[in-house]
């Protein structure tokens, strides 16, 4: 099995052990840092561990590569295929607009165009998992990109945005570039997630060198 099939869970048991709540079955992040959590398996001691872990009435994000079948006590409330893309160039496209670090202190037009855009993963201590780069223009944020999951060899870039009115222009095309410099230069192979239905998306990270691995479902569950 690859460490890519399981991306949350070995980001939790490794370069993001520190984030880590939980135990060697299930895993999750603190809710203000992620909505995502793990099971090391799929036995019904780890789906024990995990309820216990989120609570009653608990809801999180599981990743799978084949969809399994839940325990008694569990709902899916939504699942979201997306297509996992792997970087596979030896040379990183030309970065235009190399943007500039993004921090906490952006936190509040980073949550603002997180939401204009629906990317619900995104939540306030988010920039805490890795770097964040963005653009700004008439003095707002338009668009921004950053780092997800991280474990040996693997970098995922995740939160690819634009607003709305700036669209079209290349800047998130610039900021994927520029952080897959960042991520190669310290020897690692970056990835993303990208909803299997945004064609546009995947043609535009397909010129940027990634190329699609397999389909990863991204499943809403809840505890009973």
């Amino acid at each position: 099995m690859s460490l890519l099939d399981n991306p949350a869970w070995n980001a939790l048991s490794t370069v993001h052990a520190s984030f880590a709540q939980g135990n060697e079955l299930a895993k999750r992040y603190p809710t203000d840092v992620a909505p995502i959590a793990a099971t090391r398996d799929q036995s019904p001691e780890s789906y024990r561990s995990l309820a216990q872990l989120l609570g009653p009435q608990g809801t999180t994000a599981l990743a799978f590569v084949t969809m399994p079948h839940f325990p008694a006590g569990w709902n899916v409330v939504r699942t979201l295929p997306n297509a996992q893309m792997v970087w596979n160039r030896s040379a990183v496209s030309e970065v235009k607009r190399r943007g500039e670090d993004l921090s906490i202190s952006h936190i509040d037009e980073m949550l603002a165009l997180t939401e204009l855009n629906k990317l619900g993963r995104f939540r306030k201590r988010a920039p805490e998992l890795g770097s964040y780069i963005g653009l700004h223009e008439s003095g707002r944020l338009v668009s921004m990109a950053g780092e997800g999951f991280r474990f040996p060899g693997y970098t995922e870039i995740s939160v690819v945005c634009t607003h709305p009115d700036y669209r079209g222009r290349g800047y998130a095309s610039s900021l994927v570039s520029a952080l897959i410099q960042k991520i190669t230069r310290r020897g690692e192979t970056p990835f993303l997630h990208v909803g299997t239905d945004n064609a546009e998306a995947i043609r535009v990270y397909e010129k940027l060198g990634f190329a699609t691995r397999l389909t990863i479902t991204f499943a809403i569950v809840k505890t009973s």
